[in-house]
C-alpha cells in the first residue's frame, strides 16, 4: 500500500509570505487610498482659484496635515525598509504645500499673516527643534522610538477631532457635514495602514489607525441613523443654520488620517465670535 505524502511549505516560507508580502500588499493599498483621499480638497481649491479669493476658508487643516506628513516622513527615514511610509508622506507634503501656496496667493492680508505665522511656528521652528534634539541627543533605536511616539501622539490627537462633528450630528440630527463616501474612504484607509503596521509589528503605525478605524465606523453608523432628514423633525436651530455661511474642509494624510471639518457660523450670538468645529 502506497502512502501519499503531502508536502507543506516550510515555516520560513510561510513567515516570509505572512509578514513581508502581506505588509507590502497593504502598504500599496494604503498608498493608493490615501493618495485618492489626499485629492479630496481639490474642488475647494478650484473654487478658490476661480473666485481669486480664499475668504471664508481656513488654512489650519492643511497646516496640520503638513505637520503630520513631515513627522511621518522623518519617522520613515529613520526606520529601515519603510518605503511605503516615505512614499505617501513625501507625496502628501508636496500636495499640502501646493494647497497652502494657492491659499496664500488668494488669501486676505490677515489670513495670509496668520497662516505664515503658524507655518513658521509649527512647521519650521517646532519641527526643526524636534529634528535637532532627536538627532543630537538620541541614537539608533531610541531615536526611532521617540520619533515614533511623537508621531503616534500627534496622530491620536488628530483622530480625536471627529468627536466634534459627531456631537454636532447627534445634536442637529443632520449628516450634511459628513459625506458617507468620505467616511467610508477614511475607514478603509485606516484599515489598510493598521494591517500594514500589524504585519510589520509597528505599533506607532498600527495603534493610531485602530482609533481612526473605530471613529470611521462610528461616523458611518451615525450616517445610517440620521441619513433621512425627512423622518426627523426640523428644529428652529436647523432652519436658522441654513442661512449661515459654512466651510467644510477635509484633509487626509496617510498612513495616518487627518480629517477636519470646519464650520464657520456668522450668527454666533451677542459675542460676535466665530465658532470653529474641527472633525
Amino acid at each position: 500500500m502506497t502512502s501519499l505524502e503531502v508536502h507543506r511549505p516550510s515555516n520560513s516560507f510561510m513567515a516570509f509570505f505572512t509578514v513581508h508580502v502581506m505588509a507590502f500588499i497593504f502598504g500599496i493599498l494604503g498608498n493608493i487610498v490615501a493618495f485618492l483621499v489626499f485629492l479630496a480638497p481639490v474642488p475647494t481649491f478650484v473654487k478658490i482659484f476661480k473666485k481669486k479669493s480664499s475668504d471664508g476658508f481656513q488654512s489650519i487643516p492643511y497646516l496640520v496635515a503638513l505637520s503630520s506628513a513631515m513627522l511621518l516622513l522623518y519617522y520613515g527615514i529613520l526606520k529601515t525598509d519603510a518605503n511605503m511610509i516615505i512614499s505617501i508622506n513625501a507625496i502628501g507634503i508636496a500636495i499640502e504645500m501646493a494647497y497652502l501656496t494657492i491659499y496664500l496667493i488668494f488669501a486676505s492680508k490677515e489670513a495670509k499673516m496668520l497662516t505664515l505665522k503658524l507655518l513658521l511656528l509649527f512647521n519650521v521652528v517646532g519641527y526643526g527643534l524636534m529634528l535637532g534634539l532627536t538627532l543630537l541627543l538620541l541614537k539608533g533605536a531610541s531615536r526611532v522610538n521617540v520619533v515614533g511616539w511623537i508621531c503616534a501622539v500627534f496622530s491620536l490627537a488628530v483622530f480625536a477631532a471627529p468627536l466634534g462633528i459627531m456631537r454636532r450630528i447627534i445634536r442637529t440630527k443632520s449628516v450634511e457635514f459628513m459625506p458617507f463616501t468620505l467616511s467610508f474612504s477614511l475607514t478603509v484607509c485606516a484599515a489598510m495602514w493598521f494591517f500594514y503596521g500589524f504585519f510589520l509589528k509597528d505599533m506607532f503605525i498600527a495603534l493610531p489607525n485602530v482609533l481612526g478605524f473605530l471613529f470611521g465606523i462610528a461616523q458611518m453608523l451615525l450616517y445610517m441613523i440620521y441619513k433621512n432628514p425627512n423622518e426627523i423633525p426640523v428644529t428652529k436651530q436647523q432652519q436658522q443654520k441654513e442661512e449661515d455661511p459654512k466651510l467644510f474642509t477635509t484633509v487626509v494624510d496617510g498612513p495616518n488620517i487627518t480629517e477636519m471639518k470646519i464650520v464657520c457660523d456668522s450668527s454666533t450670538g451677542p459675542s460676535g465670535q466665530i465658532n470653529i468645529n474641527h472633525v
